[in-house]
Order: structure tokens, then C-alpha cells, then sequence
């Protein structure tokens, strides 16, 4: 027969406690009352901010648009057809964001890059004083500062 003796007990006992990791996270969650239409309606989510993803039980992720009093509009960014009502929703703290960069934002839009207006802007600048043919560097200055009132979006740099 095995004998367990106290003092052993007592030191699994106060590691056990020293172990003990009293980390308490606080989630922000819901439970789903409607769904339809890429929409969920969810009753809950006290603390949620417009635009926060939250995450439900389904792996899904949305993004909450509709503060109400009593339930929060989200948007689904995935299938709905798998979710039911009284499926639980959590606040994942993070607002939705889309990363863009300058240059593909010009890309889209067809612009030329900041860069290629300056050297477009430079170039123009070094024409009209050629053809100004100014020695005095008065003059050019004054040309200079009148064409870039005539093009407010670009600057001399």
C-alpha cells in the first residue's frame, strides 16, 4: 500500500499555488439574435467601438457598423449561411483597416507619382526661364513664384 505523507502533499500543494497564473481577461461578447442578408444583429457587445472586427464562434469575421441601445448591426465578411441565432460573438478591439499605400492609391487613380510632378514642374520652370532668356535672378525668382501661384497643387522644391 502507498503512503502519502502530509508534508509531500503540502509542497505539491504550495507549488501548485506558486504556479497559479491569476491573468484575468475581460472579452467583450454577444450572442446573435438575426441573421440575414450579410447582417447580424447581436445583443451584447456593451463595449464594442463602430468599425471594431468581431469575431464569431464560426470562425467568421464582421465588422460592427450599427450601435443601437439594445443590439449592434454588423457587417459579415463571410458565408452567413452558416451562422445561427445564439451563436456567441467576441470583440476582438481592432478597428477595421484597409492598408494603402500612396503609390497605389496614385496607381489606381492613373496619377503620376509626386516625384515624376516635381521633375515635370523643374522641367517647366527651366523652359520658361530659358525662353524668358532672365539673367537677373530677380527676375526669375518673380517668374518662379507666378507660376507656382498658377499651380497651387505643385511646389518648387
Amino acid at each position: 500500500m502507498v503512503t502519502i505523507r502530509a508534508d509531500e502533499i503540502s509542497n505539491i500543494i504550495r507549488e501548485r499555488i506558486e504556479q497559479y497564473n491569476r491573468e484575468v481577461k475581460i472579452v467583450n461578447t454577444g450572442i446573435v439574435l438575426q441573421v440575414g442578408d450579410g447582417i447580424a444583429r447581436i445583443h451584447g457587445l456593451d463595449e464594442v467601438m463602430e468599425g471594431e472586427l468581431v469575431e464569431f464562434e464560426e470562425g467568421i469575421i464582421g465588422i460592427a457598423l450599427n450601435l443601437e441601445s439594445n443590439n449592434v448591426g454588423v457587417v459579415l465578411m463571410g458565408d452567413g449561411l452558416l451562422m445561427q441565432e445564439g451563436c456567441s460573438v467576441k470583440a476582438t478591439g481592432r478597428i477595421a483597416q484597409i492598408p494603402v499605400s500612396m503609390e497605389n492609391l496614385v496607381a489606381q487613380l492613373n496619377l503620376p507619382l509626386e516625384e515624376d510632378l516635381i521633375k515635370a514642374q523643374r522641367v517647366e520652370a527651366m523652359q520658361m526661364a530659358e525662353e524668358a532668356k532672365l539673367a537677373d535672378s530677380t527676375e526669375l525668382a518673380a517668374t518662379l513664384a507666378e507660376w507656382n501661384r498658377k499651380n497651387p497643387l505643385l511646389s518648387w522644391r
